[in-house]
């Protein structure tokens, strides 16, 4: 077992055990250990144990991830008794329980200040309640209240949109075998093992129900679907058809119905399925859900008219049915809860894949500096950089923003990343490289989604920089001066996928000692605050005229600053930002 022993943060002297071969550290809600700290990036940083051996690695942070006090880079091997630092947050690690210490591990999702993600459930009636609810109103009193009687015909019907309807129970019997259901419901967060055992249930309390069965909507507004159906006597199996009539009245009203006798009920005179399957006394109640929307119904009914169902048998079915709906919609909202998490799952591996596509370190250019900066506005995104080294000793920087967000957008940056490599390694000249990139995507039917891509070459022995621009962001060069300047505009062409047969350009200009240059998508420039304006580009190259020159200054500089133009805002876009600068 291996735990961290938090040092320094909102809750010293915690300890969290490690489980797991991955676990993630950082501010968003979906990491193994959040840290609430402003200063933390969303997935900061990882900790990994392979064969008994726990590395920690930075997940390209904002502020950097600590180790004994040194800055790490990579993934890098941690030991029994090392010091982590996440900004303002002091973690120790040990291979086991830390000397002197009688405190218990807390899980990880709870560590830190975090919230373990659960599912609500509705309770549901226990025995002392329904106990309590027999004796409250007991036999005989009340047992007309929230019915009405209709005097054309033999109907009686029982709200039930309301979830709590009393229940009015004389045998003893009947309580049990509600109380069995209650049991049954409680117990179980799937509805094919249940909906057999309410309707089981059911036949106890009713002894003259001949036919019973529960159909569910497939969805909702969807067709009904028999889900479960239960029969008396063998020779009724064949008459298990539904009347789609009693049905529709029930669920379309949502309230319970109670007829004497289905085939002379005027209410269904014309329903020859009634007839049909000699359907005599019944009741259907509705399954009605909490936006007051009914999931299915309940129905039983009888052929025999000497014992026909009553008004109290009605409230019996429409307590059931109630019960039934909740426990319905616990099972669904489970099942959505199991999607959900298999979801986060896969999304959160697609996240590490796409940050493994993002170059590992910075490039080592006699000369130059350089900062890089990237986050997602959701969990993956289109927005992506890379560093090519170029056989000649040049390098290649790439940036680019895919159209659109999330895992599309995720998966078409991923193509375009190795395509971009490989077509820069492969051509004389960036220009064709482009050129070539926009053939394969315009002719690789991907409807109208289209890609801004940057691409400049630098050449360190001889401080020039080729540019090529399909309808991205124009780098921006700042000199030594504070003068900045837009570089490629007049050879920039179309963003990829919009014209097959363009043709790039690029065009070159020369690095003075002491220059930098800005890249960066539209995550930068359309930064919003919560009065709703626009960073934009004007603002940017007037704080660029002020900022520092150095390329890691230069980057955290402008992060900030878009971070405090935000105020809080939520970020609308994937930000990538790349600086580098020629050293004097």
């Amino acid at each position: 077992m291996a735990v961290l022993k938090v040092i320094k943060g909102s809750c010293p002297g915690q300890l969290v055990e490690l489980l797991g071969e991955r676990m993630v550290m950082g501010r968003h809600p979906s990491c193994q250990i959040v840290l609430d700290n402003a200063a933390v990036s969303r997935n900061h940083a990882q900790i990994l144990e392979s064969h008994g051996t726990y590395y920690l690695e930075d997940l390209r942070s904002r502020n950097g991830t600590l180790l004994n006090g040194t800055r790490i880079q990579g993934r890098t091997e941690i030991r029994d008794d090392d010091e982590i630092r996440v900004c303002e947050v002091v973690l120790r690690f040990y291979l086991g329980m830390p000397p002197d210490s009688n405190d218990t591990p807390v899980p990880m999702s709870t560590a830190l200040g975090s919230v373990a993600p659960g599912l609500g459930r509705a309770p549901t009636a226990s025995d002392t309640d329904v106990f309590a609810l027999a004796r409250s109103h007991p036999p005989g009193e009340g047992s007309s209240d929230g019915l009405g009687s209709d005097s054309s015909s033999i109907i009686t019907s029982l709200d039930v949109k309301n979830r709590n309807p009393r229940i009015i129970v004389r045998p003893e019997a009947k309580l049990r075998a509600v109380m069995e259901i209650s049991h049954n419901l409680a117990r179980t967060l799937k509805a094919d093992e249940v909906l057999p055992k309410i309707l089981e249930s059911l036949f106890k309390i009713f002894p003259q129900a001949d036919r019973g069965f529960i159909v569910l909507k497939e969805q909702p507004g969807g067709e009904l679907r028999v889900k479960s159906q239960r029969v008396r006597r063998d020779d009724l199996i064949d008459s298990t058809r539904v009347s789609a009539t009693i049905l529709q009245e029930a669920m379309n009203k949502g309230c319970a119905l109670l007829s004497a006798d289905a085939a002379s009920d005027d209410r269904f005179k014309f329903a020859d399925s009634v007839a049909a399957m000699t359907i005599r006394s019944v009741m259907c109640a509705p399954l009605m859900g909490q936006t007051a929307d009914a999931l299915g119904a309940i129905q039983i009914d009888t052929v025999n008219t000497a014992q026909p169902f009553s008004a109290d048998d009605l409230e019996v079915l429409g307590s059931v049915a109630a019960q039934a709906a909740l426990a319905l919609e616990n099972a669904q909202l489970h099942t959505a809860a199991l999607k959900q998490r298999d979801f986060e799952r896969d999304l959160e591996f697609a996240t590490q894949v796409q940050l493994g596509f993002l170059p590992n370190e910075r490039p080592h250019a006699q000369g130059y500096d350089f900062f890089d900066f990237y986050e997602a506005a959701q969990r993956v995104g289109g927005d992506f950089f890379d560093y090519i080294p170029l056989p000649d000793g040049r390098v290649a920087i790439t940036i680019g923003d895919v159209a659109g967000k999330g895992l599309p957008a995720a998966l078409l940056m991923a193509r375009i990343y190795a395509d971009a490599r490989y077509e820069l390694l492969a051509r004389p000249t960036a220009a064709e490289a482009m050129t070539n990139l926009n053939a394969g995507v315009s002719s690789s039917g991907l409807g109208h989604r289209f890609i801004t891509l940057g691409i400049v070459v630098l050449d360190p022995r001889s401080h020039t920089l080729t540019i090529v621009n399909a309808g991205h962001l124009p780098p921006l060069l700042r000199s030594r001066n504070g003068a900045v300047t837009q570089l490629g505009t007049q050879t920039s062409g179309l963003p990829l996928g919009i014209q097959h047969e363009t043709t790039y350009a690029q065009s070159q200009v020369q690095i003075e000692p002491g220059d930098s240059i800005i890249m960066a998508t539209d995550g930068v420039t359309e930064a919003m605050n919560p009065s709703h304006e626009i960073y934009g580009t004007p603002r940017l190259v007037t704080f660029l005229k002020k900022a520092p020159a150095l390329a890691e200054q230069l980057g955290e500089a402008i992060v900030a600053e878009v971070e405090a133009f935000a105020a809080g805002h939520p970020q609308r876009d994937d930000i990538c930002l790349i600086c580098f600068h020629r050293q004097e």
